[in-house]
């Protein structure tokens, strides 16, 4: 039988480097070979993706946030067209509305070719961040990505969202309901879970309660609430602990702001896995998320949350039941909620074991099988014609 040929357009393939990504590698860990057949192409990443051909793409650094890149495929223009129309792809996968993004449409466009994409990043909710000096340019600039998105998606045959919110926020831009299918994110709870607690007294240095914030440094993720709800703390409850993981260009003020904070900078999954299950409660105040894995992944390891009521990850939280979900830039509200879980082992232990059913229903073989199985299904015809 003919394998199914797909060509995969992402900006960064570098594994782990952020949640959208880790999403990609659990499909890519999970390609049949004796079914598919795919084709990479992309700006950041390893030389090779899986043992698949692989095609780099000439990149540059985005000024606002010195750890992305995106792809520039206008440098490389019929390099990369002779190179996709000799492997002669089936579907095409678009991770990003990005130029490259953009090549590939335009290239499925052409070819007749079936498109599929993933709502991996909440770009407008960022707009408000980095527009933050000039805010007359904000609305204009939501108004413009809203349309950019609409005409985007609106020619994929099919997009994946990982929320009831964020489908609903992509209807509000135009995006046909037709195209979009909820396709939530899977978890490993064996690498993910209670099991793994241990003491955190070698980085705080006591055995105080231990609030975690786990995510990237950047200003995307409401760091300025964070900071007034780190100050009340200090002032009220001086003896209760805050553990940053994570690392960013936001990672200087927040040492500054929070000096009392002990930052553990980026780590990997395992010793996350550890910070998850050891400390006392997770807070997330982050209203720019698509999906947010870190609310589930803390969640699967039995650590309560306190959360912004906003951005997807909002939908995983039901209020007073599995967690607490706060007014976004309220830093009294989340103060409130975290001394009253503090105080209250019973509601701690009803959040844990509500969160540890939630999220062992999110199996990433599951969410795999889905995908390849559309993929098949959109590439069918073609495929079936030619065996």
């Amino acid at each position: 039988m003919k394998k199914i040929r797909v060509a995969f357009f992402a900006e960064i393939l570098i594994e782990d480097f952020d949640g959208a990504i880790r999403t990609m590698y659990q499909l890519i860990k999970r390609i049949d070979r004796n079914i598919f057949e795919f084709l990479f192409v992309y700006g950041a990443g390893p030389d090779s993706i899986a043992g698949f051909e692989s095609l780099k793409v000439p990149a540059l650094t985005l000024p606002i946030n010195t750890g992305y890149t995106m792809a520039i495929p206008g440098l490389v223009m019929s390099e990369l067209k002779e190179e996709i129309d000799n492997f002669s792809p089936d579907v095409v996968h678009i991770a990003t509305p990005s130029l490259l993004g953009s090549f590939a449409l335009k290239y499925a466009t052409q070819q007749g070719l079936p498109v599929i994409s993933i709502y991996h990043t909440h770009f407008i909710s960022y707009i408000d961040y980095y527009l933050k000096h000039t805010p007359f340019l904000i609305n204009k600039v939501k108004q413009m990505m809203s349309e950019s998105h609409k005409a985007f998606y609106n020619q994929c045959d099919q997009v994946y969202v990982p929320s009831i919110t964020m489908k609903e926020e992509l209807i509000d831009m135009g995006v046909d309901t037709y195209r979009m299918k909820l396709w939530q994110r899977g978890i490993d709870t064996s690498l993910f879970s209670p099991r793994h607690k241990k003491s955190l007294r070698s980085l705080t240095g006591n055995d105080n309660p231990t609030i975690l914030f786990a995510s990237r440094l950047v200003w995307e993720k409401n760091l300025e609430t964070m900071f007034e709800i780190y100050t009340i703390m200090q002032d009220r409850n001086p003896e209760v602990n805050f553990i940053i993981a994570g690392d960013g260009v936001a990672r200087k003020a927040c040492e500054a702001k929070m000096p009392n904070a002990v930052f553990t900078g980026k780590v990997d999954h395992k010793t996350l896995s550890v910070l998850y299950a050891s400390s006392t409660l997770f807070l997330f105040p982050s209203v720019s998320e698509a999906y947010g894995n870190v609310v589930l992944e803390a969640m699967a390891s039995g650590l309560p949350c306190v959360i912004a009521n906003g951005g997807g990850s909002k939908d995983f939280i039901e209020q007073g039941i599995n967690g607490f979900k706060c007014e976004p830039y309220n830093a009294g509200c989340y103060v409130e909620r975290i001394e009253l879980l503090l105080k209250s082992n019973s509601l701690r232990e009803q959040f844990i074991e509500e969160g540890l059913q939630y999220s062992s229903r999110l199996s990433w073989e599951y969410l795999a099988s889905v995908y390849f199985d559309d993929l098949a299904e959109m590439a069918g015809a073609d495929v079936l014609s030619i065996v």
